[in-house]
């Protein structure tokens, strides 16, 4: 019998809302997935020596479309389902900003290409963030 290819999935979304991580992670999975790699960028209380109060993230009307370049970009590198959700609006300590998760038939694959996604995230989607510390100053990071 001949097995039909199929396309791995690829999701990304940016929103205002709470991440839906189990959602995130149901994009990827597969009864063929014995791995699936999930980071989630947390807002922590510190950065730069600076404590840390809330971040407020802003993207750019492009970014949406730009995330899920990304996310297909690795897909087409990889041949792995990737899934990437980032979070913009007022943030507090301990919220999750950015969920990726990718699903592999092994683990050391889903760990690469998941480290992979999130630098190209970092490093492509057009997301700031202003960071208000405790001390009432701001700063906005990645302008």
């Amino acid at each position: 019998m001949m097995q039909t290819e199929t396309v791995p999935t690829v999701l990304g979304i940016i929103t205002d809302r709470v991440i839906d991580e189990a959602r995130v992670r149901r994009a990827v999975e597969s009864t063929a997935s014995g791995a699936v790699v999930a980071f989630s960028g947390v807002v922590r209380d510190h950065d730069g020596g600076h404590d840390i109060r809330s971040l407020d993230y802003q993207a750019h009307p492009d970014a949406e479309r730009i995330l899920t370049e990304c996310c297909a970009g690795v897909s087409a590198e990889t041949g792995l389902a990737v899934a990437a959700v980032h979070r913009i609006g007022h943030l507090e300590i301990g919220d999750v900003a950015l969920y990726a998760a990718v699903s592999a038939a092994h683990r050391r694959e889903a760990f690469a290409a998941c480290e992979l996604l999130v630098e190209r995230i970092k490093s492509t989607v057009p997301i700031w963030k202003r960071q208000q510390f405790t001390s009432g100053e701001s700063e906005w990071v990645g302008l």
